[in-house]
C-alpha cells in the first residue's frame, strides 16, 4: 500500500485536536496529502460567540465526476485522564488495537481515506477521468458553525461541485461491515422557561408558582408521541435532557423553572412542525413561557442508489459481508452536504467513539482502506 493507515492515523492521534484546537492534525494531513499531487486549500472560519476552526479542502484533478471523503480531525475530551489505561494521544498497539482518542471517531477513517487515495493514484495515475477531494473539517465535534456548512458555501462560490460523498464517520455497532448510514434523523433542541411570581412558601396564594405549570407540561409533552417510524426511519424521540429551577432556598417558590429537551425527528416531519408540536402541548396548560427553538438539522435520506451500491459491493468483496443501510443513530456533517450530492457514511466501529481507551482493530482499519480503495476503484471504472 502506497501509504499506510495505520502509521498515518497514529501520526493523526498523536495531534491532540480537542475542538476547536488543530493541535497540528491539518497541517499533517496536508503534508500528507501534498505529497501525492493534491492540491490544498486552507480556511478559517468565524462568526461571532463561536470558536475559530481551521478546515482543509484537497483536490486531486479538475475535472469531474468529483467523489469526495469527508470527516473531521477535531476530538471531543479524554474526561478522566487517569481512568485510561495509555496516554490517549500516544497512539499505542497493543494486542492488534490502536488506542487513542479519535481512534475511532474518526481519525482511522480519515487515515484509511488518504491511503486508498494514494493506493488509486499510484495504480492509475492522476489522469484517471475525475477527481478525488477530502472536506476535513475541525469543528464537527462542536457547534458544526464554521466547518463543513461553511466550506461547502466557499466550494460553491468558487464553483467547486460534488458528485459522490462517502462520510467516514463510525457506522458500525461492534463490527466493521455491520451498517451503513444513508440518512439521519433531524435534531432539534427546545428550552422550555415557564415564569411566575417569586414568593414565600407559607403565603402561596400571594405568589405564582410556574413549577406546577412546567411539570404539567412537561407531562403532556412525555405522554404523547411523535410517530411510530417510517419506511426508512425509526420513531422519533423525545428526550428531557435537564430540569432546573435553581432554587437554593426551601421556603421561597421561584419565579421561573427551566426544562430542555432533545428531539431526534424522522421524515414524517419538519424542524417547523415539530416545533408547533411542542408549542401546542405549551399552550395547552396556559401561562406566561417562553420556547426557544434550536433545529441543527432536518431529517434527511439518500435512497439506495449507485453510491450505496459500490458501497455495498465493496464490503462484501473485501470482507463478505453485507452492510445493513440504516438511518439510526445521531446526526452527522452529512445533513449539510446531502444539499450538494448523494451522501453515504461508513467508518469505523462506533461502539468505542467518545469512550475511554477509545481503540480500534488494526485488522479493521486496514480493511476499511481496502474497502475505500475498491470503492474508488468501482466508482471511476463504472457509470457512477
Amino acid at each position: 500500500m502506497a501509504l499506510d493507515p495505520v502509521v498515518l492515523a497514529q501520526e493523526l492521534i498523536r495531534c491532540p485536536s480537542i475542538t476547536p484546537v488543530d493541535a497540528g492534525a491539518l497541517d499533517h494531513l496536508q503534508a500528507v496529502l501534498e505529497g501525492f499531487g493534491f492540491a490544498c486549500n486552507r480556511m478559517v472560519f468565524s462568526e461571532e460567540g463561536t470558536p475559530d476552526v481551521d478546515n482543509l479542502y484537497a483536490r486531486l484533478g479538475t475535472t469531474a465526476p468529483n467523489f469526495c471523503f469527508a470527516g473531521h480531525t477535531d476530538v471531543v475530551p479524554v474526561g478522566d485522564e487517569a481512568a485510561w489505561t495509555v496516554d490517549p494521544f500516544a497512539a499505542e498497539i497493543r494486542d492488534g488495537r490502536l488506542t487513542g482518542r479519535g481512534a475511532a471517531d474518526m481519525k482511522g477513517a480519515i487515515a484509511a481515506f488518504a491511503a486508498a487515495a494514494a493506493g488509486f493514484v499510484e495504480t492509475h495515475g492522476a489522469d484517471f477521468g475525475g477527481s478525488i477531494s477530502l472536506l476535513i473539517t475541525g469543528d464537527e465535534e462542536g457547534p458544526s458553525i464554521n466547518g463543513t456548512k461553511k466550506v461547502l458555501g466557499w466550494m460553491q462560490e468558487r464553483g467547486e461541485a460534488l458528485d459522490a460523498c462517502l462520510v467516514g464517520e463510525p457506522t458500525n455497532p461492534t463490527t466493521i461491515g455491520e451498517m451503513a448510514k444513508i440518512g439521519r434523523r433531524g435534531s432539534m433542541y427546545a428550552d422550555l422557561t415557564v415564569r411566575g411570581v417569586q414568593g414565600h412558601s407559607a403565603y402561596p396564594e400571594l405568589a405564582d408558582n410556574p413549577l406546577p405549570r412546567l411539570v404539567q407540561m412537561m407531562a403532556a409533552i412525555e405522554n404523547d408521541r411523535l410517530d411510530a417510524g417510517s419506511e426508512r426511519f425509526p420513531p422519533s424521540t423525545v428526550t428531557l435532557t435537564t430540569v432546573d429551577v435553581g432554587n437554593a432556598a426551601g421556603n421561597v417558590i421561584p419565579a421561573e423553572g427551566f426544562a430542555r429537551y432533545n428531539i431526534r425527528f424522522n421524515d414524517l416531519h419538519t424542524g417547523e412542525k415539530v416545533a408547533d408540536w411542542v408549542r401546542g402541548h405549551c399552550d395547552s396548560v396556559g401561562g406566561e413561557y417562553d420556547l426557544g427553538i434550536r433545529i441543527s438539522g432536518e431529517s434527511f435520506l439518500t435512497p439506495p442508489g449507485p453510491l450505496s451500491g459500490i458501497l455495498v459491493a465493496a464490503v462484501q468483496a473485501e470482507i463478505g459481508v453485507s452492510p445493513v443501510l440504516s438511518t439510526t443513530g445521531g446526526t452527522s456533517d452529512a445533513r449539510f452536504i446531502k444539499d450538494f450530492c448523494p451522501v453515504i457514511e461508513f467508518g469505523m466501529n462506533s461502539d468505542a467513539a467518545h469512550k475511554v481507551d477509545e481503540s480500534v482493530s488494526v485488522a479493521e482499519l486496514e480493511s476499511l482502506a481496502r474497502i475505500y480503495r475498491r470503492v474508488l476503484d468501482s466508482y471511476f471504472t463504472t457509470d457512477s
